[in-house]
């Protein structure tokens, strides 16, 4: 048995070490976790993480194409990450000053995006967003922001919402709905609805904010010219254009979803692959805005910002991205693995959407031309939930919403195994559901 530090417990005959662990988690942490994201994830324990692969505290092994909601994208704990790290938090992890390495990141951020003057450090995606919010209004003087169903843009309440009945509102009890009040949804992929809002009250409007690919609902892409068009429209309306890059920035390329798609936005919000999965975040811009913040008019603090493990995994992370760029091989395996899902649906009479890009993409069952969010949910999402619970006890760590991302550790072992642990998960699953088990139809 393996020491649990200062807390000693010995699982009975009937447990597993992961069904022990979930119980003490239930009695000390709300939901036994620590993001509600995970409330519905995999509920197996990771003992490690290596690569491309994660293993169970009983033995299990699967292979990820989770990678901690995307940050993974150089795989698990490579040792051109580590190292640099660990010589970090063996010289100071927060020395409440600067460090050559906060230097180093930022003009190497700079540099592999292409067209920011400035970066300013954080911690979380949703902590930048409010950063740009709050500056973005600071600039222009006006209150309003819009932003698109089925985007995200982090937890707190001035962002967090939820479709109920084509209503979108706050999502969680304690959220205050006046916060929302500020906030204008619009469907996404739709010009001419927001050139007809911005008519109507463009001079009101401080920001426009959004995914510039919906990477976190069915990683759908901008329609042909779309982004064009609203960087027109915030130009003529004095708008600030926010992209939140969160996860595809990194992921698609050194440039992110600006360089795949040339529109360039005032403000970006970048994190997850930014620093290999160490926590970092950052919100990038041109000067003549970011300046405000480098004044003090516009305030952005954190005790954290810059921490130096941070700073060691962003310059180590761009580094590597510059002179051993991943993105070819990734592109060359999630192409691959697309069609092997695909295939193995037609296989087994139960065709499967496979859509979105190499690097992120989506599965689904339905045929609906995907567009936008409300096209998105006319696909059959609850049915795909089930088939996810079936992959993860087969060895394959999916999420349960159909995301699926690639690493540069996945190689051809990876696709070889995830192709034939699939077919195996799927046959499964439709002989549960036909017998009506109810481990099979619910999951475990």
């Amino acid at each position: 048995m393996r020491d649990n530090g200062d807390v000693k417990s010995t699982p009975t005959d009937f447990m597993t070490r992961a069904s022990e662990l979930r119980r003490r988690a239930a009695t000390c942490a709300p939901g036994g976790v620590h993001s509600n994201v995970r409330l519905t994830g995999p509920d197996d324990i990771i003992d490690s993480a290596q690569g491309a692969r994660l293993y169970g505290v009983d033995g299990a092994d699967y292979i990820d194409y989770l990678l901690g909601q995307g940050p993974a994208l150089l795989g698990h704990s490579p040792g051109f990450l580590t190292d640099p790290i660990c010589d970090a938090v063996r010289n100071g992890m927060i020395v409440g000053g600067q460090t050559e390495q906060e230097v180093r990141a930022a003009e190497l951020l700079c540099a592999a995006l292409g067209w920011p003057d400035m970066v300013r450090f954080g911690l979380s995606g949703t902590e930048m967003v409010q950063a740009a919010l709050r500056l973005a209004r600071a600039v222009t003087g006006r209150r309003l922001v819009i932003r698109f169903e089925g985007h995200y843009h982090g937890w707190l309440d001035n962002v967090l919402i939820t479709d109920r009945d084509g209503v979108w509102e706050a999502a969680s009890a304690g959220q205050l709905s006046s916060h929302l009040d500020d906030t204008l949804v619009l469907p996404w992929n739709d010009a001419d609805v927001l050139a007809d809002v911005l008519e109507r009250a463009g001079e009101r409007i401080a920001a426009i904010i959004m995914e510039p690919i919906m990477t976190n609902s069915g990683v759908i892409e901008p329609g042909p010219a779309y982004l064009e068009r609203v960087r027109r429209l915030c130009s003529r309306y004095g708008i600030v254009l926010i992209f939140d890059e969160v996860i595809s920035g990194f992921r698609l390329g050194l440039g992110g979803a600006v360089r795949r798609y040339g529109v360039t936005p005032d403000l970006a919000l970048y994190g997850k692959a930014i620093a290999g999965g160490v926590p970092v975040s950052a919100l990038a811009g041109r000067e003549d805005l970011m300046h405000r913040i480098g004044t003090g008019e516009v305030n952005h603090a954190g005790t954290f910002n810059g921490w130096a493990p941070g700073m060691a995994a962003v310059v180590a992370t761009l580094e590597y991205l510059r002179s051993h760029p991943p993105y070819a091989s990734i592109a060359e395996y999630g192409t691959q693995l697309m069609a092997g899902l695909r295939e193995i649906g037609e296989s087994v009479g139960e065709p499967l959407r496979v859509e979105g890009l190499p690097a992120v993409f989506h599965v689904s069952f339905g045929e609906a031309d995907v567009t936008d969010y409300r096209s998105l949910r006319q696909l059959d999402l609850d049915r795909y939930a089930s088939l996810a619970s079936a992959l993860v006890r087969h060895g394959v760590w999916v999420a349960q919403r159909g995301i699926w991302f690639i690493s540069a550790a996945h190689g051809i072992a990876e696709l070889d195994a995830t192709l034939t642990r699939f077919k195996t998960a799927v046959k499964d699953w439709l002989a549960g559901r036909a017998s009506g088990r109810v481990s099979d139809l619910l999951g475990p």
